[in-house]
């Protein structure tokens, strides 16, 4: 369970980072279901898409650095609420697919949570003082 839930984590950062990204170049073309980014205000895509770049290096980097590895289930939880929010937004717009992907991701994410918390926790490396 310990690799898939790396493979998990290393998808969901790929797909998180990816999309914060669009949220800052928003090319033109975008496929229909992704359409609903050209009606974000600049301010929303700023924040949107920091919080995914942040919140889907850390789902990774923390972890496989082992330097402050608690950080990635709060990442992981982060991008729950962030896909909690898009859910709401894209109700109000009666995008069933988008909902549907909103709660496929948190679902995913809420399981990094709970294996992170609880079944296979990553332990920070021991640092020593040095003398």
């Amino acid at each position: 369970m310990h690799r898939t839930v790396w493979v998990l984590q290393i998808l969901l950062a790929i797909y998180f980072v990816a999309t914060g990204v669009v949220h800052f170049v928003v090319p033109e073309g975008l496929p229909g279901p992704m359409e609903w980014m050209y009606d974000l205000s600049t301010p929303i895509h700023w924040i949107a898409g920091t919080a995914e770049i942040a919140g889907g290096l850390g789902l990774v980097l923390p972890a496989a650095t082992r330097v402050a590895p608690r950080l990635t289930p709060i990442a992981a939880g982060g991008l729950v609420v962030i896909m909690g929010f898009a859910a709401g937004w894209h109700a109000t717009r009666g995008e069933t697919q988008s909902i549907v992907g909103n709660i496929v991701a948190a679902a995913l994410l809420i399981f990094v949570v709970y294996v992170r918390t609880s079944v296979h926790p990553i332990q920070a490396h021991d640092v020593q003082a040095m003398p």
